[in-house]
């Protein structure tokens, strides 16, 4: 018999907090989205450059969250040091970065543009 909705939603949120409290980079990408949207209100950033923050929020927020997944299955499966865990792991670290990446590049093309017109 499948769990109710709510208790689904449950652990989803507990997966949430749990990377947040113990994870050290999600905390850098989430100072990363507050100040992100503190300039996006200063500078009056436009409705389509909005979504395109929160498209980039939401997928290097969730790629973080996948990859302490998935850290945390590679470990279980595999308490010791092993070549395929190594890079399982650096794979999923990897997506993370390209993803933040290619956010901070994104970001960089929005918001220099307003800051030059204040020149």
């Amino acid at each position: 018999m499948r769990q109710p909705l709510s208790k689904s939603f449950a652990h989803a949120f507990d997966g949430i907090i749990d990377t947040v409290r113990d994870e050290r980079n999600i905390k850098i990408h989430l100072i990363m989205m507050v100040l992100v949207t503190i300039f996006g209100f200063i500078f009056h950033i436009t409705y389509e450059e909005w979504l395109i923050c929160l498209l980039l929020f939401a997928l290097v927020i969730s790629l973080e969250i996948a990859n302490t997944a998935i850290e945390a299955v590679v470990d279980l499966a595999c308490p010791e040091i092993h070549p395929l865990a190594k890079k399982a792991k650096d794979c999923a670290a990897g997506a993370v970065l390209v993803a933040a990446f290619f956010a901070a590049v994104i970001g960089l093309m929005i918001f220099v543009p307003h800051v030059l017109k204040l020149l």
